[in-house]
């Protein structure tokens, strides 16, 4: 019988426990004992021809929420990242949650609401990408408009409570318009807004991208959980149960990240054994490798996942490190959109083979200085076989290592005092217990890379030894 997947959509992947409950009793009607997460951070259902009666009929509420085609999308934001990551100063999780309010209607585009301090939700992966600028409530415009040429930026600086309504008159107008100015003026003429001009142009700076799982400090008294699942099919009664659980201890909301997987902030200190001890009885695993977590696949592609189990095992075996790595699987279509630093392709069967069984090939491709954000993808290797993948990753994984010595977040060596022979290093040592935090080290535990300033530290930064908060830390030479 066939089957549709249904989206679900979940304005930037913010839902509460209440509300995760009501679409697992959906899932259950329908006969689902997993269900699945989107690239857009939205909820994915299978769905029977005989079950579409269902939908409409008990539950109504989900009427406008739910499509199976791509006339609709969810709109994308990085909400998930506020308070975990870095993040630009004045952007809060709060404004994030008034903006997805903002959005009163199913967006046509696929709108994406990022901070550009983050990595783990992409930035250009949209339609219409609005980037935080340093100007307090003002963000960047990138758009990526079907039809149009790519990477466009708008004249100005769009203000955060007029986001909704230029994308409602972008949507609107921009079919009949072939220029930014033209289509910029048609949607001033529509919407009253509150622009600033552009000073300064947009600047992503380069990380390594994050580990996402598992139990982590969320400033002096808090914690975050990521949970990750292989097979993007996440069990039912687990999800019921974990809903109970956050809704018992006070946690109220659950994100959904686009790389498949979900995070839950705010966990009370008090209580981060209690989750432990939760996840520890239904022998959930929160310590996949990088290998396992940084791949982006389709959804319900059998063989998509297997090839990913084959590659991450070849890896695995070879002791490689894909730290700061994330890789793609795509069969090869005329318009890919791609937002991981290496792509593996797959190529479509001749057309010659019809009935005859023949041998899948695959392109290897990565982005400028394995950047996503650059959006430019390097062939490597063209027309290779299944056995072949390992070894040209691993090469890939070498290439990307080598070129971090040209990388301009590279901190200079500390200065060598002449007269004593010793070399000064400056770093900021804590006040209470003396721990020192290196700019060139960073704090694995805090999940801060190395290479970052103190002062791009987040104000909710605390010691990871006695969680004195940052303001107690000195600048002292060692």
């Amino acid at each position: 019988m066939l089957e549709t997947l249904k989206r679900i959509f979940i304005k930037g992947g913010v839902i509460s426990p209440n509300e995760l409950k009501q679409i697992l009793q959906l899932a259950k009607a329908l006969n689902l004992t997993s269900i699945s997460f989107g690239s857009r951070q939205d909820i994915l259902l299978p769905v029977k021809e005989n079950q579409e009666h269902l939908l409409k009929t008990y539950f109504p509420e989900y009427k406008q929420d739910i499509e199976q085609n791509l006339k609709f999308h969810n709109i994308v934001s990085s909400y998930v990242c506020a308070d975990i990551f870095p993040q630009t100063g004045w952007l809060s999780a709060t404004t994030y949650l008034y903006l997805h309010e903002e959005f009163k209607y199913n967006p046509t585009l696929k709108i994406n609401l990022v901070d550009p301090q983050q990595n783990l939700v992409p930035i250009y992966n949209g339609h219409l990408n609005f980037v935080a600028s340093k100007n307090e409530d003002y963000w960047y415009l990138n758009l990526n408009l079907p039809g149009w040429d790519k990477n466009i930026t708008y004249p100005v600086l769009v203000y955060t409570w007029n986001i909704s309504k230029i994308a409602k008159a972008i949507e609107k107008e921009y079919q009949n318009f072939d220029n930014i100015q033209d289509l910029y003026n048609r949607v001033n003429e529509l919407v009253d807004t509150n622009n600033k001009v552009i000073t300064e142009n947009l600047s992503i700076p380069y990380k390594p991208f994050p580990y996402y799982e598992g139990m982590n400090k969320m400033g002096i008294n808090q914690y975050w959980l990521g949970l990750y699942w292989r097979n993007n099919k996440y069990d039912i009664k687990f999800l019921e149960e974990f809903c109970d659980f956050c809704m018992d201890y006070k946690i109220s909301r659950i994100c959904i990240t686009p790389w498949k997987s979900f995070i839950v902030k705010g966990i009370e200190k008090k209580y981060k054994f209690m989750v432990e001890k939760f996840l520890g009885q239904r022998g959930i695993n929160v310590r996949h490798s990088s290998l396992e977590l940084n791949w982006h696949l389709p959804v319900n592609d059998p063989a998509a996942l297997k090839l990913k189990r084959f590659i991450v095992k070849s890896l695995d075996q070879n002791d490689i490190s894909m730290y700061g790595l994330t890789i793609g699987y795509h069969e090869r279509c005329e318009a890919p959109q791609y937002f991981t630093s290496m792509i593996i392709e797959k190529n479509p069967a001749p057309k010659i083979a019809n009935e005859f069984e023949n041998i899948a090939t695959y392109n290897v491709l990565y982005c400028k200085n394995f950047n996503p954000n650059t959006g430019e993808y390097i062939p490597y290797a063209q027309n290779v076989e299944e056995i072949e993948l390992p070894g040209l990753l691993m090469q890939l994984s070498q290439l990307y290592f080598d070129q971090l010595d040209n990388s301009t977040e590279n901190v200079a060596k500390p200065i060598e005092n002449k007269d004593s022979g010793l070399v000064q290093n400056k770093v900021h040592q804590c006040n209470n217990c003396l721990t020192v935090y290196d700019e060139t080290i960073g704090d694995e535990e805090n999940n801060i890379t190395p290479g970052t300033p103190f002062i791009e530290l987040p104000e909710t930064y605390a010691c990871s030894l006695c969680e004195a908060p940052k303001k107690q830390y000195a600048e002292v030479v060692l």
